[in-house]
Formats: C-alpha cells, structure tokens, sequence
C-alpha cells in the first residue's frame, strides 16, 4: 500500500492567478504564529486608520460631540443630585 503525501494546493481565481493556497497541517503548524502576529498587526494598523479616517468624517464628529453632550449632561445632573 503505498503512503500518501499531501502537499500543498493552489487556490486559483478565474484568469488562473494564484490567491490562496491548502498547507499540510505540518506546514501550517509552522507558520502559524507569524499568521496571527500579522493578522494582529493589520487589524491594529486598519484600526488607526479607521480613527485617522474618522476625524475627517462630519457625520462621525458630529454624532461624537452630541453624545459627548447628552454625557455632559448627564453628569451634571448626576453631580447635582449626589
């Protein structure tokens, strides 16, 4: 019987462009981490840009200072009860 070896197999999109590729466990296992250190750093960097982006937003600043006022009320009122 003889043994199988899997090995890794390209995901290709429609024009035959590889976008992806199927790991052997064994080879996952290897650069697991590093995907995740990654994954991590990215999702960090599109949050920064998403504040950055946020800033230059009207709509986001202008919802930002009503809240902003509703809690100042709020805690006016909180004071003066307490």
């Amino acid at each position: 019987m003889a043994a199988h070896v899997l090995k890794r197999q390209f995901i290709r999109d429609s024009d035959g462009n590889p976008i992806g590729v199927i790991l052997p466990l064994e080879e996952f296992a290897l650069v697991e981490e590093a995907l995740k250190q990654r994954l991590q750093a990215t999702s960090i960097a599109e949050k920064i840009n998403q504040m950055k982006k946020a800033a230059k937003d009207d709509l986001f600043m202008d919802d930002l200072r009503e809240t902003m006022n509703v809690f100042e009320q709020a805690d006016a009122q909180w004071s003066e009860s307490g």
